[in-house]
């Protein structure tokens, strides 16, 4: 009954009965643990994920506290909390600001995932994962993200020094969030020569969707194949986005031939990806790249459709007179 009110509890975010429902599991959990024999009680850890992403929403500290607490409690030192978890308290610490506490929890997620492959890559993704941590660096502009690279590079030189790859690539993608370059520039570079780390992925992202965003294609494609040449393997984020550089600068010749591109390595665009190629085509009436897309787009079973609502916006003609 306890889940249930909670649950419910958190799709309406009432944070406080939400609270007020872990409380109470807390205490018959405290009650089973002291009984004898034991009877050990646990929360599912899914309703603990919706109720700190809860206390994110509703900004409430209260409830972030004793959902981490019941959580611990029920796994009992026996395994880490699932991704989910950690990037969860992330995100409600971001949300409110806290990016102190932010920081130590990804460093705590680090700590329990940071040895995991490949395939499990996006959970230290800017883009995807951390994008909470990254729209939160950037919330006061530069103020907040050189705040956030003093404070790594302080921890970097401390007794017990914390290093995190993860931690800078956020700086990078909210430096280019706020259109500045050069910060993303230097923080990029100071992976190597301040930190003493290896740029990832992630970090050549960050820089080719900074170059990107202010329609610096060639300097992104030379990042590009720089990863290359260093055998760094792109994934399906740097195609999508050279793609969008070149979109931005209303090539779209380039922007399929890096489609080409993409599926050749193995990747498959996405149904945006291909949406916004199709919209650039209309706009600068490039039928012909527009058939070609079209037939990418059905080789690969995605429907995009015709944009015919979008064209009816696009060729209004807008005019002061009345009819």
């Amino acid at each position: 009954m306890c889940n249930y009110i909670v649950e419910i509890a958190v799709q309406e975010d009432n944070s406080k009965l939400a609270f007020y429902g872990l409380q109470f599991m807390a205490k018959w959990m405290l009650k089973g643990e002291s009984a004898r024999p034991a009877l050990l009680l646990s929360v599912d850890e899914g309703l603990v994920v919706a109720a700190l992403v809860t206390a994110g929403r509703t900004y409430n500290s209260e409830l972030l506290g004793a959902s981490w607490a019941v959580l611990i409690r029920s796994l009992r030192k026996n395994k880490a909390p699932n991704p989910e978890s950690y990037l969860g308290k992330i995100y409600a610490h971001a949300s409110m600001g806290n990016l102190q506490k932010a920081f130590a929890t990804l460093h705590d997620y680090e700590s329990a995932y940071g040895e995991s492959t490949e395939e499990v890559e996006d959970l230290f993704c800017p883009f995807t994962s951390l994008h909470p941590l990254v729209v939160a660096c950037s919330k006061k502009g530069f103020e907040t993200l050189d705040t956030v690279f003093f404070q790594l590079e302080n921890l970097s030189r401390a007794e017990n020094p914390y290093k995190s790859v993860a931690a800078l690539n956020c700086i990078i993608l909210g430096c280019a969030n706020i259109w500045d370059l050069d910060r993303a520039y230097q923080t990029f570079d100071a992976i190597g020569s301040d930190f003493g780390l290896t740029p990832n992925i992630h970090s050549y992202n960050g820089l080719i969707y900074a170059f990107g965003k202010l329609k610096k294609t060639s300097e992104a494609m030379r990042v590009f194949e720089h990863l290359l040449s260093l055998g760094v393997k792109p994934n399906v984020k740097s195609y999508s986005l050279l793609v969008d550089a070149h979109l931005i600068n209303r090539d779209v010749k380039s922007s399929l031939a890096v489609l080409d591109d993409m599926i050749a390595a193995g990747f498959e665009p996405s149904k945006e990806t291909l949406s916004k190629a199709r919209r650039r085509c209309m706009r600068e009436m490039d039928y012909e790249s527009d058939d070609r897309l079209g037939s990418i787009a059905r080789s690969l079973k995605i429907p995009i459709g015709s944009e015919g609502r979008r064209n009816l916006l696009f060729n209004l003609d807008y005019s002061v007179e009345y009819a």
